[in-house]
């Protein structure tokens, strides 16, 4: 028998996705975010997590989905190429168990442009669960872009 893949689920929109847990440090709820000038749409700014700046991007706004804040939104901190990255999620699930043969690679449409952080389509209990890769989602320099700025910000001494 295959080894369960523990994946932490999380919702945007009607669609259930997730990601390994590996790469989840925690989940908090909405918290106040700071602007960051000049950055892509869907990142939102940069959170203060017990004296740590962590950027944030909205999952929602990058899938396109509408934004309706409710209570249940959180913010899914997760670690991409050695950096934390703070997700705006509308719901974090349970930690999810799906055994590998449950798991499809993605459809060939998943493959092509800004499609391909889809690694695979997971079956639990009826509901079908998307697997992505949160790298992928950013592109090549954003990440090191809001990183970099989130590290100057830690760095600057706050203003009187």
């Amino acid at each position: 028998m295959a080894k369960l893949l523990q994946i932490v689920g999380f919702r945007v929109g009607k669609e259930n996705f997730g990601v390994p847990i590996g790469i989840v440090h925690e989940i908090v709820r909405m918290m106040e975010i700071t602007v960051v000038p000049d950055s892509p749409t869907y990142i939102e700014g940069v959170i203060n997590l017990r004296g740590k700046i962590i950027p944030v991007l909205d999952l929602r706004k990058r899938f396109s989905e509408k934004i309706i804040p409710n209570r249940r939104n959180r913010i899914m901190v997760a670690e991409l190429d050695g950096h934390q990255v703070g997700l705006v999620v509308d719901a974090a699930n349970e930690v999810l168990k799906i055994s590998p043969e449950l798991i499809e690679p993605p459809p060939n449409i998943f493959e092509q442009g800004d499609l391909n952080y889809v690694t695979g389509v997971g079956k639990l209990g009826g509901k079908l669960v998307i697997l992505i890769d949160l790298a992928k989602i950013m592109q090549g320099g954003e990440l090191r872009r809001i990183s970099d700025f989130a590290e100057t910000a830690d760095a600057t001494p706050p203003a009187l």
